[in-house]
């Protein structure tokens, strides 16, 4: 195992200190907070802050540059909230879901849970993702999230706990498929979130905001092949900081081969881009979600 590096050790420092801090502060205060955090950051990050507004000019070439700056903007702000409602989720209850959040469509849910096959949970890094870890528990359903593990060993370990408070369950998203299937296979609901760039083998592109993205196969072949029901759900934050959360209609990928595998990749991709539509400003703009993959040319 390599040594932790200094700057990991600051890094996880820093998140050890400011965690207690906002949970003593009142809700609104430390979302408040955290907005002022995501605008500082938007300030000292001038490269993300480049990268967020050169995808949103690119995924709506009809709006202005007001526009553009003014909604990346927002979501730095949006995503410092989000950081702070992380570092706080251990102050929701699982009896009070209902104070904060508004639910939609659970029934779909349930259906899936008749299946008896497992759940795939089809979401983005939209709005307040890290909710699912409390929301799923909070309404009775098991649940493992697939997620890739953080280079900072020690922020890694903190934030698993975090997410892992109310029974939830963290899968290594490179060690996982094996560990996926049986958690499906014993009953659990998998949260899935499919807007992260995978490099090939592994990956094909399809389309998202107008332009191709490579995205992963894996979840896709999975759920074809076994018949394992989807139900995209995401997590909305409101203008008054409460969060709609909504399930949407159960879905069991049909067909076989490489033209189904590609066809319904790409319709679980045109899946998020609709509800990122919704409200844009609280999708994760900062990453480097559309990338040139290089192709390593063979010896003679």
């Amino acid at each position: 195992m390599k040594p932790i590096l200094f700057r990991h050790r600051l890094e996880y420092a820093a998140v050890r200190c400011v965690a207690p801090l906002v949970r003593l502060l009142p809700r609104s205060v430390a979302l408040r907070f955290g907005q002022r955090v995501g605008a500082l950051a938007r300030l000292v990050l001038p490269e993300r802050r480049k990268l967020a507004e050169d995808n949103v000019r690119q995924a709506f070439p009809e709006w202005s540059e007001e526009q553009v700056k003014a909604l990346v903007r927002r979501n730095f702000e949006q995503l410092g909230m989000s950081g702070v409602e992380f570092l706080r989720l251990e102050q929701f209850d699982a009896d009070n879901i209902r104070e904060f959040f508004d639910i939609e469509g659970e029934h779909h849910l349930r259906q899936a849970l008749e299946q008896e096959q497992g759940i795939i949970l089809l979401t983005a890094h939209f709005g307040f993702w890290e909710a699912g870890n409390y929301i799923f528990p909070a309404l009775g359903v098991p649940l493992d999230t697939i997620a890739k593990p953080l280079k900072n060993r020690l922020t890694d370990a903190y934030f698993y706990k975090i997410r892992s408070q109310f029974g939830a369950d963290i899968v290594n998203s490179r060690k996982g498929a094996r560990r996926i299937l049986k958690s499906l296979q014993s009953g659990r609901a998998i949260g899935l979130l499919l807007d992260q760039h995978i490099s090939p083998p592994g990956s094909i592109q399809v389309d998202f905001f107008g332009r191709k993205a490579y995205t992963t196969t894996a979840i896709t072949n999975m759920a074809m092949k076994y018949r394992i029901p989807i139900v995209p759900t995401f997590c909305l934050r409101q203008p008054d900081h409460r969060y709609l959360v909504w399930f949407e209609s159960m879905i069991v990928l049909e067909g076989e081969g490489e033209q189904a595998l590609t066809d319904n990749t790409q319709y679980l991709s045109h899946l998020m881009e609709t509800a990122i539509r919704r409200d844009p400003g609280q999708w994760f703009w900062v990453h480097k979600r559309w990338r040139k993959t290089k192709i390593k040319k063979q010896s003679n």
